[in-house]
């Protein structure tokens, strides 16, 4: 219960900065965006990590991990910004919502947790309510959504990694050497696109990275307390706090036939967690005797 609500705690930061983002992409690249969230991302924490005495310039136990699971949320955070520079931050997020029925798809074979015919046929379901978001075969079908696809795919592998490796480090340098990662990779391709900035979006910059430390710190933090295939269908949290800052910025609500694809996601979600958690609880007596 402490991994859920500390997922659906970072779930409602993080839409901050995807507001921000869409703000700053009217005048910016999204790769000097991209960049802005990773860099300021590492200027916040290090202060943080020198008060709290870690070593901060240690090289991690798993290196060649955590630059993989680096470069999954850079490449999730760049096509995300991608796809809400040119379309409503719910639609997009209700296509990156594709990540928790990947990991619960794939944590069979990278986490060795269980998974049945109940679960296939909800995560299957949820995919019916992607397919309605995406409107692939109508007139308002967005082909630039299709980046937010490979966003959710992106950070399926990056929830994923992070429970692999939230044991092997402090959730606090596991978020450091993520944000490294992210800034390392992709400083060398900035100077090309780069647009002075002003002192407003400075200040939108430093925020975005300040919201994102705390809301992946918040979601490292909860797969160290569940499953992932459990904390990651809370994800769609994010949409209800999305959606009425959507409304209050851009005065954008969604269709209703995109309400209709969330309901269908969101409802593959929880009923893909009570399963788990019904699983879990079952399974709890037997491992105390044990």
């Amino acid at each position: 219960m402490l991994g859920i609500f500390l997922m659906i705690l970072g779930m409602m930061v993080i839409p901050l900065l995807d507001i921000f983002a869409k703000m700053l992409a009217a005048q910016y690249p999204v790769l000097q965006i991209t960049w802005g969230r990773f860099i300021f991302n590492v200027i916040w924490l290090i202060p943080i990590l020198i008060w709290r005495k870690e070593k901060w310039w240690v090289m991690p136990k798993h290196p060649w991990i955590q630059i993989f699971r680096g470069l999954c949320l850079l490449s999730s955070t760049f096509f995300f910004f991608l796809s809400i520079k040119t379309n409503p931050i719910p639609n997009a997020l209700a296509l990156l919502f594709v990540s928790p029925l990947i990991v619960t798809l794939l944590s069979p074979f990278f986490l060795g947790e269980k998974f049945g015919l109940k679960r296939l046929l909800a995560t299957l379901f949820g995919f019916v309510g992607v397919l309605i978001v995406l409107q692939p075969n109508s007139t308002e079908f967005q082909p630039s959504l299709l980046y937010a696809l490979i966003a959710g795919l992106s950070y399926a592998l990056y929830i994923l990694v992070t429970r692999k490796v939230s044991t092997s480090s402090s959730p606090l340098m596991t978020l450091f050497y993520t944000a490294v990662v992210g800034t390392v990779a992709i400083t060398p391709w900035v100077p090309m696109i780069w647009v002075p900035a002003d002192s407003e979006a400075i200040l939108l910059f430093a925020s975005i990275g300040l919201i994102a430390a705390t809301g992946h710190f918040l979601v490292i933090l909860s797969c160290q307390y569940a499953p992932a295939s459990l904390v990651a269908p809370f994800n769609y949290t994010e949409i209800i706090v999305a959606t009425m800052l959507s409304y209050v910025f851009f005065d954008y609500l969604p269709t209703a036939i995109v309400w209709l694809g969330i309901a269908i996601i969101c409802a593959s979600g929880i009923y893909i967690s009570l399963r788990e958690i019904k699983h879990q609880r079952r399974n709890k007596p037997a491992a105390l005797k044990r």
